[in-house]
């Protein structure tokens, strides 16, 4: 089975080849092919951004695809800066400017108690089927005397994996955290470098990309996802 990866995001292909490489899958960057256009993403939520990409790039490629659309949402921000979170300083934004903005936008909010910088990224990942495959998708719900139990997975309310309609496939993972004072580490990409985890308090970019990827709202949404496609029977591990 081939995916074709919805993002020319070298950092989000790295991760997702690292995450899914025990299934049977051969995964292709979209700058592979010609003519994929670029997808604006005008969705109202994650969903819909996800959903609309990877339907784009399965219609331009005539494989599956999948992608994805994280957000990171802020409290005392009231979700900000959610769903324009990649380009929350302006559509050409970098990594730097939006975290500038971050940071200036939470100056004056206590580090303690720990709930006044409260965050989490939330990241959904969808997989659009082509017709054969959405076809041995809905045999095989067909098959369920109970397609519920296929249709949502998790329950942890970390990560969750159904169906949405016919031909396609979505995930979703959460990483709750907090937001720092001031940049930390040298890994990762995007907002790792001031956002905070578990008790520990280290970014993201202080950790490895190994252990990053046990922990991760991008891991938790395309470990969901990788158990669907399993337990669908629409690929197998290696």
């Amino acid at each position: 089975m081939e995916i074709a990866l919805a993002t020319r995001n070298t950092d989000k292909i790295r991760e997702i080849e690292a995450i899914l490489v025990s299934l049977d899958v051969v995964l292709v960057p979209v700058d592979r092919f010609e003519h994929v256009p670029e997808v604006v993403e005008d969705g109202e939520t994650l969903e819909e951004n996800a959903l609309k990409k990877a339907r784009a790039v399965r219609d331009a490629t005539g494989l599956c695809a999948l992608s994805d659309d994280t957000g990171l949402e802020v409290d005392v921000l009231r979700g900000a800066p959610g769903i324009y979170s990649s380009r929350y300083a302006g559509d050409n934004a970098t990594y730097e400017d939006n975290v500038r903005k971050l940071l200036q936008a939470m100056q004056g909010v206590p580090l303690e108690p720990r709930e006044k910088r409260s965050a989490r990224f939330r990241c959904v990942a969808a997989l659009a089927l082509t017709p054969p495959v959405a076809v041995r998708f809905q045999e095989y719900l067909q098959k369920q005397s109970n397609a519920e139990s296929v249709m949502m997975l998790g329950g942890n309310g970390a990560a969750a994996a159904r169906s949405t309609g016919p031909d396609a496939l979505v995930a979703e993972g959460i990483l709750e955290g907090r937001i720092a004072e001031a940049r930390r580490g040298t890994g990762g990409f995007g907002y790792d470098p001031v956002f905070e985890i578990g008790v520990s308090g280290k970014t993201l970019a202080e950790v490895g990309l190994e252990e990053k990827n046990r922990i991760s709202h991008r891991y938790r949404a395309l470990v969901e996802m990788r158990e669907l496609l399993l337990r669908c029977s629409l690929c197998r591990e290696r």
